[in-house]
């Protein structure tokens, strides 16, 4: 017997579709209740497909960007509309759409998958062979297998020949292997048989739509508005900050929730393999990315090629989306060193395994270059509970002079309770206040005073319900160009309104 844990609605295009968390046989199942047609409908549809599949080359539409296929899909939404009125002029309006929707995302997309990329409760879809059903990962439900299933092996192959030409790639027998982001920021990663005898795979990673901002972290609890007070401070007077975790953890996530505090009028640039950063539009921001070598092995730009040039590039801050190579990573601290201000993640689940991964091989960075990282945040996904968490905070203590075998080292400041959920402080600082004191000027008691009053800002954001980036963007603005103006709307609860459309 079939038991509904939880239903709620989509929008894919035009249609509203429900979908449903059953429990099937003492496992949760993804249900998601697609447009359902009879024989005679669905030959309809197939003749339509026919007379679209005459109308447009489809290597070429691959080929044309996301842009030129908007414009067909609004052309095709147009004359299939056309078409159905005049064909069966008693269809409903209902049933017409779904029609529309069905034939478009077969002729033109990735067949029923479009409606899972419709979901924004999904962070994974994936593809494993043709015999088995799609699964998904739901960020309230985890890992479950749904009512979708492909076909054939040669459809699923046709869907990653299709993703690849869409976005400039190459997937055949000689290059079997595909990772690619498609324009909305997706990431889709596809393996043709024979390397898995099982068949070709799929595997699409979701991003948010609307980026996650820092109010959004406080309420489900991945961060605390004092830690968050302490780290704008660090951004404020351009202190180096390393993100740790393991994969999907949220290190680029934090990353991005970081990002608005750095003042207006420095020059930020950002180096990644894919756009996954979204900063104001109010900063000062010059995006790069990677690029793979063309199918003769020609044309690549490698991560150190645009770490190089960007110092040639005057910014004030630098952005890596994650620290892989050595000589990535030598170019970075050098960065560190000439005065730049540098933030980066790279992979490792405790502030200590991070340090020795910087200064053991493959990155064998020396360990006085280490020692320019002020701080660093370990994230953590606690993937039974579905959730994310800042696992520690820590400042990098440098060697101990004349000691030959001293190494820099972790002090953790704060740290996560996994039994009660909670982030708590862990011990004192050694090095980090002197650090922004040298920085500023100030005295440790003036530090703390501007540290409360940024944590009294952050909660003013999140009672606001602020949580749209550009609107974060324009208040930190105003705030470094006039910070009185936000303290006074601070301090008197006012709504932010005044600020936004300022």
């Amino acid at each position: 017997m079939n038991e509904t844990i939880d239903e709620y609605q989509i929008r894919s295009d035009m249609l509203c579709l429900d979908v449903r968390i059953e429990k099937i046989d003492k496992e949760l199942r993804y249900c998601i209740i697609l447009p359902d047609f009879n024989e005679p409908t669905r030959a309809y549809m197939q003749s339509i497909k026919n007379k679209l599949a005459r109308d447009v080359d489809r290597k070429s539409l691959e080929s044309s960007g996301p842009d030129v296929i908007r414009e067909l899909k609004t052309k095709f939404k147009k004359r299939l509309k056309y078409l159905i009125k005049n064909d069966a002029p008693g269809v409903d309006a209902e049933t017409t759409n779904a029609i529309i929707v069905c034939i478009l995302n077969d002729a033109v997309g990735l067949g029923q998958i479009e409606y899972l990329l419709n979901d924004a409760l999904l962070e994974e879809i994936v593809i494993n062979c043709s015999s088995e059903p799609v699964r998904v990962y739901h960020k309230k439900y985890g890992w479950l297998s749904t009512n979708i299933q492909i076909g054939s092996e040669k459809k699923i192959r046709d869907y990653a020949m299709h993703v690849a030409s869409y976005v400039g790639e190459a997937i055949n027998t000689n290059s079997p292997l595909l990772d690619a982001y498609l324009p909305n920021g997706d990431r889709i990663n596809a393996v043709l048989a024979p390397l898995s005898d099982k068949g070709t795979s799929m595997t699409i990673r979701m991003f948010a739509k609307e980026p996650w901002t820092f109010p959004h972290f406080i309420l489900n609890k991945t961060i605390t508005p004092e830690i968050l007070a302490l780290l704008w401070i660090m951004i404020q007077y351009e202190m180096n900050i390393l993100i740790s975790g393991g994969t999907g953890s949220g290190k680029t996530s934090m990353l991005n929730i970081l990002m608005p505090f750095i003042q207006p009028n420095q020059r930020i640039v950002s180096i990644e393999d894919t756009r996954e950063l979204q900063l104001p539009r109010f900063l000062y921001w010059y995006p790069m990315k990677t690029r793979n070598a063309n199918p003769e092995g020609r044309g690549e730009v490698t991560m150190s090629d645009l770490l190089i040039n960007s110092l040639r590039m005057r910014p004030d801050r630098l952005i890596l989306g994650e620290i892989r190579k050595r000589h990535d990573a030598e170019i970075l601290f050098e960065a560190m060193h000439t005065g730049h201000s540098v933030y980066a993640t790279i992979h490792a689940d405790t502030s200590q395994q991070t340090l020795r991964r910087l200064m053991n091989p493959p990155l064998s960075i020396p360990p006085l270059m280490v020692e320019a990282i002020h701080l660093n945040l370990v994230m953590y996904r606690e993937r039974r509970k579905g959730i994310r968490r800042i696992k520690q905070v820590s400042e990098v203590i440098p060697a101990r002079g004349g000691d030959p075998v001293s190494v820099p080292r972790a002090n953790v400041l704060y740290k996560w309770k996994a039994r009660s959920d909670e982030i708590i402080s862990s011990s004192e600082d050694i090095r980090l206040f002197q650090e922004i004191s040298l920085h500023t000027g100030l005295s440790k008691s003036e530090i703390l005073a501007e540290i409360d009053e940024k944590r009294k800002i952050i909660g003013w954001f999140v009672d606001n319900k602020i949580n749209k980036l550009d609107d974060i963007g324009k208040i930190m603005r105003v705030y470094y160009l006039q910070k009185e103006d936000v303290c006074d709307v601070v301090e008197k609860n006012q709504k932010p309104d005044g600020l936004i459309n300022e």
